[in-house]
């Protein structure tokens, strides 16, 4: 029995036909979803709730170490193990697998592009069909670009890794800076601690005369102003200790009330300001942060070269086929182009452009302050050299009138006030010494950051020369 004219026959085969093909759509396009759903699921998610507290050790001990440690920490051992146990130093070589993981990303072309589509007669004439149309679609810049932007995230990770390489630089340095301040203040702060006990002494005697009647106020004063001064002198560098202790702690991941025992003296290797003279010519070669700059120039200048690539209009290219409601089937390859009336990639070459200058400029401008500050320190070490050795020269006097003030026989022919000036002129002139000694060994630390002298090394690629900062546009 035929349909109405102008109704919809269900039971038609036509009308069947329709909706099988909307079924078998439907059917082609969930098999699809679950094969995308099977080759991305290599990859799941774990959960990494975040702590409540950072952990720190309790003891030297509990800390990461690759060497036998010694009972008293010398200042190599604490920079080795601020080393290992940097929590900020760490953390930062975790980016290592971001650039690695962007690295990765650079290297994949976009999929295909498939589409389906079919239109079901409904309501038509006898003899019509179900038109479809199937369409598959490739980027074709995705293949112009990708060398150039593997490139560039390949100068990226080599970035990454100079910039965690000059952070070790740092991290060591500011250990062997603490190590060193707190091994020189305990030689202050024993210094002091003796001046104070004996004028303590000294204070108890006079007060113990002032009671029997054989001294006067005029005799003590001289002695109290003195013992005041000392413990203010104690106090301020008692705290001056408790502060750079703080900052040891944290910087090796430890407690801060937990026991550092260090040595009794400062071991630092000589330098040999003659050869570091001599090197700073490749110094650009050798620093990390410099090498960091170059190779981030290096991922500019390639990002700029993207850029002019990516003038070329859009191409996607592909073929289409289908077939319309009266069965008349068709296939042909498939063109899509960008017409480049507006966007024609100017705004991207301009930051391109002025993100390389940028980056050159910023490296012209280090190099010439890093090679200016070491040249800088080994002239102030030069200076520090010979006021140690002036102060050394002045010592021994300074020692014999103090020693000479302080003995029995000769305490009563001085006047009093006299006699705690050679005392404190003593404590003052060794005082300054160990301060001098310290600024030396401050320095030499410092100059071994920026040369590099006994720091990590990791191999990290040269930047091509063809690229190099010296062969900008």
């Amino acid at each position: 029995m035929r349909p109405p004219a102008g109704g919809i026959g269900f039971s038609s085969p036509q009308a069947l036909l329709s909706l099988w093909a909307l079924f078998s759509l439907w059917a082609l396009f969930s098999l699809w979803a679950l094969l995308a759903l099977l080759a991305g699921g290599c990859a799941s998610y774990d959960a990494a709730p975040l702590p409540a507290q950072g952990p720190l050790a309790r003891s030297v001990a509990a800390l990461r170490h690759d060497t036998t440690l010694p009972a008293a920490l010398q200042v190599e051992d604490v920079a080795r193990l601020a080393l290992l146990n940097d929590p900020d130093l760490v953390a930062a070589r975790t980016r290592h697998k971001v650039a690695d993981a962007q690295l990765l990303q650079a290297g994949i072309l976009p999929n295909p592009q498939l589409s389906l589509s079919a239109t079901p007669t409904l309501i038509g004439p006898p003899g019509s069909a179900t038109a479809w149309n199937a369409a598959v679609s490739q980027d074709l810049r995705a293949f112009i670009l990708r060398p150039t932007g593997v490139r560039a995230a390949r100068a990226d990770l080599r970035d990454v890794d100079a910039q965690i390489l000059w952070q070790e630089w740092q991290v060591v340095g500011q250990a062997r800076l603490l190590a060193v301040q707190l091994i020189e203040e305990k030689r202050t702060l024993a210094l002091l601690g003796d001046l104070r006990a004996m004028l303590a002494r000294r204070v108890a005697d006079r007060q113990q005369a002032l009671a029997a009647g054989d001294a006067t106020y005029a005799t003590v004063a001289p002695d109290l102003a003195a013992l005041a001064d000392a413990e203010t002198r104690r106090h301020d560098a008692d705290r001056l200790v408790l502060q750079q202790r703080h900052a040891l702690a944290a910087l090796l991941g430890l407690a801060p009330d937990a026991t550092l025992i260090l040595a009794d003296r400062s071991l630092l290797p000589p330098l040999d300001p003659a050869a570091i003279r001599a090197g700073l010519s490749g110094l650009g070669a050798r620093r990390p942060d410099l090498l960091a700059l170059r190779w981030g120039y290096l991922a500019a200048d390639q990002r700029l070269r993207g850029a002019l690539l990516s003038q070329f209009p859009a191409l996607n290219f592909g073929a289409n086929g289908g077939s319309d409601n009266t069965n008349v089937r068709g296939f042909g390859p498939q063109l899509t182009l960008d017409l480049p009336l507006f966007d024609r990639g100017q705004g991207r070459i301009a930051a391109a452009r002025a993100t390389r200058a940028q980056l050159r400029a910023e490296y012209v401008a280090r190099i010439a302050a890093s090679t200016g500050e070491v040249q800088a320190r080994l002239d102030e070490l030069a200076l520090l050299d010979r006021q140690i050795d002036s102060a050394r020269a002045q010592l021994p006097a300074v020692r014999a009138a103090a020693d000479a003030a302080a003995r029995p026989d000769t305490a009563s022919l001085l006047d009093p006030q006299a006699r705690i000036d050679l005392i404190s002129a003593r404590t003052l002139r060794e005082s300054e010494l160990i301060t001098l000694e310290q600024s030396r060994l401050e320095q030499t630390v410092a100059i071994e950051t920026l040369a590099g002298i006994g720091m990590p090394t990791v191999t990290i690629p040269q930047p091509g020369a063809t690229v190099g900062p010296g062969r900008a546009a």
